[in-house]
């Protein structure tokens, strides 16, 4: 499903703040000061809590490895900066129907800054541009606002509402399902008066053409 450009971990893309890269080995400590913490991972159905030693590596490696292989796109978030900081991860996996699903995970030092809305909307155009999904699958937590507002800020419609099985927390939880077609994704972009990613600003959109031009320094 995912093309070969993505599966080289050169691969990276680019937005006015951020940039969204394969995660390294040496990004564990960041992935655990917020993957461990309770409020972070409850939003979510596989990250465990209490966050297991080692298990941020064992993400790396796992991460690193489907997206070597196609079958994935799992993106480290940092701030561009000196340091660089990770400050979350967004990923794209396939569905047991072959539609990709959506996912992301922000530090909660990070909340409230617009850093999950760019960094999703970067990731889906790339989607849509460089594989043939024709839709975008995500779901979230009916408590979990935050998340719900940034699928809308991309572009997601609501679908329907349902108990959905998060096995990290143990069981059926209900959560919001939330749906992005490609016909959707490219009436928006062209329509100026459509309130969803034709709002994108120009970085954005330019993502996708910032791949793999450049090996970070």
């Amino acid at each position: 499903m995912f093309p070969d450009l993505t599966c080289d971990d050169i691969f990276r893309l680019e937005t006015k703040r951020l940039w969204l890269r394969w995660p390294r080995v040496s990004d564990a400590p960041a992935v655990t000061s917020f993957a461990s913490l309770a409020e972070t991972a409850r939003m979510t159905a596989e990250i465990p809590h209490p966050y297991p030693a080692g298990e941020a590596e064992r993400f790396i490696f796992q991460a690193r490895a489907d997206n070597a292989n196609g079958n994935a796109l799992i993106l480290v978030i940092s701030q561009k900066g000196d340091c660089r900081p990770v400050i979350g991860v967004v990923s794209a996996t396939l569905s047991e129907a072959g539609d990709i699903e959506l996912g992301f995970i922000l530090s909660p030092t990070a909340w409230g800054k617009g850093f999950a809305t760019e960094a999703v909307r970067a990731h889906v155009e790339a989607l849509f541009a460089l594989t043939k999904a024709e839709r975008i699958l995500a779901n979230v937590r009916v408590i979990n606002q935050a998340s719900r507002r940034v699928l809308e800020k991309c572009g997601f419609a609501y679908v329907d509402a349902g108990l959905d099985l998060l096995p990290a927390r143990g069981g059926l939880y209900p959560c919001d399902r939330f749906l992005l077609t490609r016909k959707g994704w490219t009436t928006s972009r062209l329509n100026p008066h459509l309130p969803a990613m034709a709002h994108q600003t120009p970085d954005a959109m330019a993502a996708v053409l910032h791949l793999a031009s450049t090996i970070e320094a």
